[in-house]
């Protein structure tokens, strides 16, 4: 991965209108934040529909069905904690535009996930974690550490396994934030792709703040070498500060309307 990555984190089952529209088989919200959030510039597209115990593996079929016949095939993260769901989802997915993504594995009760991943050719996003928020980056990397070496030995390429450092929110937590930027420096070292949800970093900040404290800590994990993240890109600033870091680490050439790229 050169270019950052941008996955978009907006139709989740969390948003009242995007839960409705799941409940109801209504495609009219998900294809238009599908729609916004290509437009703004993301990669990928998330699509999280929650536990789905009772009707998840035709609820991801059509999902996935649908963004991606109206979308250009655009390519997608599945994300459910029912991995029947996410089985779905891959046998009707079109990899024309990038392999699918399963969100997410762990080092703990969902690292059967690493075993799907591997059986599909998708990309896996394995959390740095076992039971709740690691204590350390020692803990960190013991996780990545096995996580990695569960999934060579299925013969898979390191470069599909992204591993998610865990972003924690300053409100509470403010001096854990160097240990997470220190971790996703020692894994890019080790020539392997982050990813993560940046938007827990600023969660219980006024509105007005999420944008600043978001892009900053974005550009701050470029610098240590972070390749992906899970984001509103329908947030300006947010996208600007990825075009611009994109720039300045010459991972493609200036030209004056870059921001209109």
């Amino acid at each position: 991965m050169a270019k950052f990555v941008t996955i978009g984190e907006r139709i989740h089952c969390i948003s009242p209108v995007i839960k409705e529209a799941m409940a109801t088989r209504n495609p009219e919200p998900i294809l238009k934040r599908a729609k916004e959030q290509i437009a703004a510039g993301a990669t990928y597209i998330d699509v999280n529909i929650g536990p789905a115990e009772s009707d998840g593996e035709d609820l991801m079929k059509w999902a996935v069905q649908l963004i991606q016949s109206e979308c250009n095939n655009i390519p997608l993260a599945l994300d459910t904690a029912n991995q029947k769901a996410i089985e779905a989802g891959i046998s009707v997915y079109n990899r024309t535009n990038g392999k699918p993504i399963v969100n997410s594995a762990d080092a703990g009760d969902r690292i059967s996930n690493i075993n799907l991943a591997a059986d599909n050719d998708a990309i896996v996003i394995a959390l740095l974690s076992k039971d709740g928020i690691p204590k350390d980056n020692d803990e960190r990397m013991i996780y990545c550490q096995e996580m990695l070496e569960m999934w060579m030995m299925l013969g898979q390429d390191p470069t599909d396994i992204w591993f998610d450092p865990l972003f924690l929110v300053i409100k509470g937590m403010q001096e854990k934030q160097m240990d997470v930027l220190q971790a996703i420096k020692d894994i890019a070292d080790m020539g392997l792709n982050t990813t993560g949800g940046l938007s827990n970093v600023s969660n219980g900040m006024p509105k007005a703040l999420r944008p600043i404290v978001d892009s900053n800590m974005l550009a701050m994990a470029m610098m240590c070498g972070f390749s992906s993240a899970i984001v509103n890109p329908c947030d300006t600033r947010l996208m600007e500060t990825v075009k611009t870091c994109d720039i300045i680490k010459n991972e493609y050439l200036f030209a004056d309307s870059y921001l209109e790229m």
